[in-house]
């Protein structure tokens, strides 16, 4: 081996562990943002873990309800319900995301009252060809919204799904 290729080497290897590293720290960031005056809100996410329930053959539910707080004592019109699902190791295998027209199809509101709350239910239905996938999945939950000011608010938490 040439001396210019056992850097080429060791730098292709460098870069290996430093991706592994990112993938195992996830680096996704989880939490609330709000502006001190305005609407807040919270989320928590009911079960957690999010249990997936066998249907049939490889296809399972994964019920679950969202529960929003507006803790910041203004009314707050919700945007977004997001999930972002990772597999062991931190690599993206899905997503889900509901917008306002979505939420109000569903029958539920979109205004969360000052210092109120709201819940919103789901079941996913989706097709795991691979048992392996249960072991260590997670998902990263947004809510997205606005105050009656229209100053932007959201909330976001992690969720480990689980097989029943």
């Amino acid at each position: 081996m040439r001396r210019g290729d056992a850097a080429l080497v060791r730098r292709a290897a460098f870069a290996g562990l430093a991706l592994l590293a990112s993938f195992c720290a996830g680096g996704r960031n989880i939490g609330n943002t709000s502006i001190a005056g305005h609407g807040a809100i919270s989320i928590s996410i009911a079960p957690n873990p999010i249990v997936a329930t066998r249907v049939s053959g490889s296809t399972y539910d994964f019920p679950f309800e969202v529960v929003v707080r507006e803790t910041g004592g203004r009314p707050v019109d919700i945007d977004k319900v997001s999930a972002d699902v990772f597999a062991l190791g931190g690599i993206h295998i899905g997503k889900e995301s509901y917008d306002t027209a979505k939420i109000s199809g569903m029958g539920y509101s979109t205004r969360v009252p000052a210092n109120g709350e709201l819940r919103y239910q789901f079941n996913p239905r989706r097709d795991v060809t691979d048992n392996h996938l249960f072991q260590g999945v997670s998902a990263d939950v947004r809510v997205e919204g606005r105050d009656d000011a229209g100053t932007p608010t959201s909330a976001a938490t992690k969720v480990t799904v689980t097989r029943g």
